[in-house]
């Protein structure tokens, strides 16, 4: 940018879009100063190098705004179902069906499966609630940190396949 352009001749384009053709970079930066603009080098392995009449910190904002909005559609979304280990059979269809659909709209799945009182001396309950959910879900899911015991929890994380 401006005279950090280390070439002694450079294809130049103005801030239309018009090619103003091969001149030196001391004259080009002349020319960019003169439109109140700022000379960067766009194509540095061209030869000449093109260089374009740029609002760099405009430039900068866009090229900065286009990235954050290409992230935020990638982005996906970590969502948390909780049960208790002596959930209903009914109840457990109704949190498998919301899982379902939150893993097809895209979203991380946090099952967390909570013991209370004397359920913690049959944890094997726990686990095969999580293992029914593996197996609803194993078309469209990929666990990606199997179940877990964490104190009075077991806790697992799916996503989508």
């Amino acid at each position: 940018m401006n005279e950090r352009i280390r070439a002694r001749t450079v294809r130049v384009i103005n801030d239309k879009g018009v090619q103003l053709g091969v001149m030196s970079s001391r004259d080009a930066l002349k020319a960019a100063r003169e439109a109140g603009l700022d000379l960067v080098e766009v194509a540095p392995d061209t030869n000449p190098p093109v260089c374009k009449f740029l609002d760099y910190g405009k430039y900068k904002y866009r090229q900065r705004k286009r990235n954050y909005s290409a992230k935020s559609h990638h982005r996906m979304h970590f969502k948390e179902v909780r049960m208790k280990a002596g959930i209903d059979e009914h109840d457990l269809l109704i949190k498998i069906k919301k899982m379902r659909e939150l893993i097809e709209k895209g979203d991380k799945v946090l099952v967390t499966l909570r013991f209370i009182g004397r359920q913690m001396a049959h944890k094997e309950f726990g686990e095969e609630r999580m293992n029914r959910i593996l197996r609803e879900l194993e078309d469209i899911i990929r666990v990606d940190r199997p179940p877990k015991f964490q104190g009075r929890r077991l806790t697992m994380t799916i996503v989508p396949k």
